[in-house]
């Protein structure tokens, strides 16, 4: 599935995310929603979610960048990363901006996974960043990658590949929004165990 987006997302997302996310790239992209498939082989790791029927709060102005005090899922890997998901966010112009730390809980240096950069071969030039990272909507049963602008460059966090010890930094990806009846879906990063989010 593909969707074009237009100038006014590069200038939302430029906005919403300036003060927390570094070497983004924002433009009109396009995403797929494919029949959702097994998401491959997972390392060990734990996943903790929100109660159900929890939501996030509202975004939040660029000045402030994202709220960080709310919790969907805290997704653990066996390497000592975690990833808690704050916010999953309908936006104008039809997409979805999902919002998170990323941790190293570790008190060493460690190396993020290459597949979470995505195989795709347009993004390879992008470098180190979140383009592997996929939702599946159970209900419609499509799988929503990360949006991608006119050149090709993923629509969420770049240039990360290594995390100090106990380091985090915020992160953020951008996806077609699924039907407006989902409430739920499933974020998941490669390697990692997958965690069902709430939509707001």
């Amino acid at each position: 599935m593909g969707t074009q987006y237009g100038a006014t997302a590069r200038a939302v997302r430029v906005a919403a995310t300036a003060a927390a996310l570094a070497a983004l790239l924002t433009a009109c992209g396009n995403g797929g929603g494919d029949d959702a498939k097994d998401g491959g082989p997972q390392k060990a790791g734990t996943v903790g979610s929100a109660p159900a029927g929890a939501s996030a709060p509202p975004p939040q102005e660029a000045s402030t960048g994202p709220d960080t005090s709310a919790t969907l899922a805290t997704i653990s890997g066996g390497n000592g990363l975690e990833i808690v998901i704050h916010s999953a966010v309908r936006e104008e112009g039809g997409f979805l901006t999902v919002n998170g730390t990323l941790k190293n809980t570790t008190g060493k240096l460690v190396v993020t996974p290459p597949q979470w950069s995505g195989q795709e071969i347009q993004v390879q030039k992008t470098g180190p960043s979140l383009a592997g990272v996929t939702l599946v909507d159970k209900v419609e049963k499509k799988r929503y990658y990360v949006l991608r602008d006119t050149e090709g460059y993923p629509l969420t966090t770049t240039g990360v590949n290594t995390m100090q010890a106990n380091q985090s930094i915020s992160v953020f990806a951008q996806f077609p929004a699924p039907p407006t009846t989902v409430r739920q879906v499933d974020i998941q990063f490669p390697l990692m165990p997958t965690a069902t989010i709430e939509i707001s």
